[in-house]
């Protein structure tokens, strides 16, 4: 699948990036965070978290390319790997069309691949998906407790919750993550509250009973948040966890 000559020694510092380039060619990735989950049995240098990655072991690998997010990277960390010389690919999502184009751009332009299989199967899965129709369900979107935290305004889930009929009570805020008191969620109109598992582990225990009498939509925070290989299977996924 390569495109480009000789070989290339990739470290990436968010998981969903971790997995778009472990999955796309086997072996190109010398290092991930601790957070890098998948794919299973991934068996790379560990560099730390997303906040507080290892700039030293990093620059100890001899990358020639370190992929990392606006969002989950720290831009002094970012600084720091350019400082010591090495080129950093910073990618921005923020809606889904613009997921596509920057995993193409890491893929294509950083790494020197093919566009991967996945990617194709991935814009096919959601081009199937039809206009939401009639009503749009109202949803609150947790995204952490203690203090309560919801999504706001220009977020990548936020517009796959769109795709699929879900509009986001929340979703013209000015903050992009506001803070909101409990009680004013459960007084913000809405008749859905959408549980992912990440970055808080909502469960069927932890969330639903803090909104009584809301149904709750407990969904796998990869297919609502990452932007990669399960990007394939998340229209499905999605759709049937929001029923």
């Amino acid at each position: 699948m390569r495109t480009g000559a000789g070989s290339r020694r990739i470290v990436s510092l968010v998981p969903s990036l971790t997995e778009a380039v472990a999955v796309s060619e086997p072996g190109l990735l010398v290092g991930a965070t601790d957070w890098c989950v998948h794919p299973a049995g991934l068996d790379v240098v560990r560099v730390g978290g997303t906040k507080n990655p290892d700039i030293a072991a990093i620059v100890a690998l001899r990358p020639d390319l370190v992929v990392a997010n606006e969002e989950e990277n720290r831009e002094p960390d970012l600084a720091a790997l350019r400082a010591a010389g090495i080129m950093v690919l910073v990618t921005e999502v923020r809606d889904l069309d613009q997921a596509f184009g920057e995993l193409e751009r890491m893929l294509v332009t950083g790494c020197g691949l093919a566009v991967p299989r996945w990617l194709d199967e991935a814009r096919d899965a959601w081009a199937a998906v039809p206009p939401p129709y009639g009503g749009r369900r109202r949803a609150v979107v947790p995204i952490w407790r203690r203090p309560w935290t919801v999504l706001g305004r220009d977020t990548f889930a936020g517009d796959l919750l769109a795709r699929l009929g879900v509009r986001n009570v929340y979703g013209d805020r000015a903050e992009r993550y506001p803070r909101i008191p409990l009680d004013e969620l459960r007084a913000s109109g809405a008749d859905l509250v959408v549980l992912p598992d990440e970055p808080y582990r909502f469960t069927a225990e932890d969330g639903p009973e803090a909104f009584p009498g809301l149904p709750a939509a407990l969904v796998d925070g990869r297919f609502l948040t990452w932007y990669g290989p399960s990007l394939a299977g998340a229209p499905a996924a999605l759709r049937a966890a929001l029923r």
